[in-house]
């Protein structure tokens, strides 16, 4: 039977089916708007997709990377050994919800406060609170805080290991902070297990949530289509430029909008491609000029610096083997073992001596696995494979703010990203206070009976050493945010309503237009950004 040919013209056109693009599709569809959604990869219905345990395999295996991967990597980090570290972001529906670790971080209510107080009106925590609660169905205790009914199922893991228990216990003895119950609720801080989206042991990405478990029949999804350039008819935005996996291209109108959700390296690249972007720069490439405005700046994100110990009471092993076996038992009782979940089981938010406000500056991770010690190539990582528990100093308020760029005019070259790691000071003093955190932990008495080794980066790593070590170490959390800058002033791409400055029905909506990063991961942001994308566009309200 031959493929249906795919539609040309919609109300809405939305570029990009991740977090916020799909939430954002989604709440338009359901309203009865005409929306093309154009994603770049593929379906994501593999089990490897479903399966929350399964995202090793996508990151490990080359082949599945190529496929599933846009394949960035940052340009050499001046500050980080002149290192290129991966930029993994999804090539699939769902985007990078469909390839992370699942984490459900909402954010801190100063982050969003903040974003507010710079002359975002409509971005307070208030606001966004209204969107999270909307689009959760938390399957904890009932709050206020919380949603119910949403879209994306919300839980706390249950079976978290031995290891990651004690870790929380010690954590709490040794830095003398609460257990919380509830980081997304009342208060961020304090030790935690992990919240992840998931549910039956299937992953509740925005494409699952707000696409896959809805009747949609005004919203036409078409894959494997890479957006060249936004078509701009003198100053108005009237559809884009596709071209597919043959290469032939073709324009697909928006009748009302066309929204980029791209992410933080796509929606930059699209906007520049179309001759939105800083002017000097899109002349050197052969583009002409069609707004001169700060795009690809403010670009930022979150680092961590890895660390494993040898542990007696963790039960999994870093081994082919190991991780072949889990198959198997899924296969014929799917989600009967550790696949049914987010690696990641304990956390923590912190505050080290340097920070400066009540929101916590520090995050903590533990998974009951060994972790790869160096991370500019995943694809050929060689974990220890004893019983271990690794542990992540996070840093989650980095002052260090870099670019996105064009590599040239060929929009299938990937472009320069260039995050400028490390170059504030202050950004490695917080990243080496949590590796001491970490060690206060380990050594404290809920836990130390259990740690055999500290094997990375080993006890021997203090003072400067320490410091070389862990930036030979670091790594992103592949969080990029902020290329597409939210506000008011000069500094700004799009204005609270996320319309590009200059330019008549063009928004973006997504992680690029975080003024700042909020304090956790930023999945779940993003599809609140999506979910409030909606909102703004429909003219609703919250």
């Amino acid at each position: 039977m031959a493929k249906k040919p795919y539609s040309n013209e919609a109300d809405y056109v939305i570029v990009g089916a991740g977090s916020a693009g799909c939430a954002l599709a989604g709440r338009l569809a359901e309203a009865g708007k005409q929306v093309i959604l154009i994603e770049a990869g593929g379906p994501d219905t593999s089990i490897m997709f479903k399966r929350p345990g399964m995202i090793t395999m996508i990151h490990s295996e080359p082949k599945l990377k190529k496929k599933f991967d846009w394949g960035y990597y940052l340009s050499p980090q001046e500050h980080v050994n002149n290192r290129r570290l991966v930029a993994t972001r999804g090539k699939v529906m769902g985007g990078s919800g469909s390839v992370n670790g699942m984490i459900y971080v909402r954010g801190n209510k100063e982050n969003f406060d903040s974003w507010e107080a710079e002359g975002n009106k409509g971005w307070g925590y208030a606001d966004v609170l209204k969107s999270y609660k909307r689009m959760e169905d938390w399957q904890g205790p009932d709050s206020e805080l919380r949603g119910k009914g949403g879209p994306i199922k919300v839980l706390e893991n249950p079976d978290i290991c031995d290891a990651a228990k004690t870790f929380i216990e010690a954590g709490a003895s040794a830095l003398g902070v609460p257990v919380n119950p509830d980081y997304n609720g009342a208060s961020q801080d304090g030790m935690h297990v992990i919240q992840e989206n998931t549910s039956n042991a299937i992953r509740f990405s925005s494409s699952r949530g707000y696409l896959t478990e809805q009747e949609l029949p005004t919203l036409e999804v078409q894959q494997r289509g890479t957006v060249s350039r936004v078509v701009i008819e003198g100053s108005r935005a009237t559809g884009v430029e596709v071209i597919e996996e043959g290469g032939q291209r073709r324009i697909v109108k928006a009748r009302t909008e066309v929204i980029l959700a791209a992410g933080a390296f796509g929606s930059p690249q699209i906007l520049m491609l179309s001759g939105i972007g800083p002017a000097e720069h899109l002349r050197g490439h052969g583009i002409d000029v069609v707004a001169d405005l700060p795009v690809g700046d403010n670009l930022h994100d979150h680092l961590f610096m890895p660390m494993t110990f040898a542990m007696d009471n963790s039960p999994h092993h870093s081994s082919a083997f190991y991780f072949g076996k889990a198959l198997l038992k899924d296969r014929f009782k799917p989600g009967s073992n550790f696949l049914a979940h987010s690696v990641f089981e304990a956390g923590a938010f912190l505050h080290t001596s340097l920070s400066q406000s009540t929101a916590p500056d520090m995050q903590l991770f533990a998974i009951p696995w060994s972790y790869p010690p160096f991370q500019d190539d995943p694809v050929r990582l060689s974990p220890d494979k004893r019983p271990s528990l690794s542990a992540f100093s996070t840093l989650i308020r980095p002052k260090s703010r870099g670019t996105v760029r064009l590599a040239s005019a060929d929009p299938l070259a990937a472009p320069i990203i260039d995050p400028k790691l490390l170059s504030e000071p202050d950004d490695l003093k917080v990243l080496l206070e949590g590796v001491e955190m970490i060690r206060a932990i380990m050594a404290d008495s809920a836990i130390a009976k259990h740690v055999k080794e500290e094997y990375e980066p080993g006890p021997g790593y203090t003072g400067d050493k320490l410091r070389a070590e862990v930036i030979k170490r670091v790594s992103t959390v592949y969080h990029p945010v902020g290329s597409v800058r939210m506000g008011v002033d000069e500094r700004a791409v799009v204005d609270p309503e996320l319309k590009v400055r200059g330019i008549d029905g063009l928004r973006v909506a997504d992680a690029s237009i975080m003024p700042t990063i909020i304090g956790g991961n930023t999945n779940a942001p993003s599809m609140m950004i999506g979910d409030m994308a909606g909102a703004i566009v429909l003219g609703t309200g919250l």
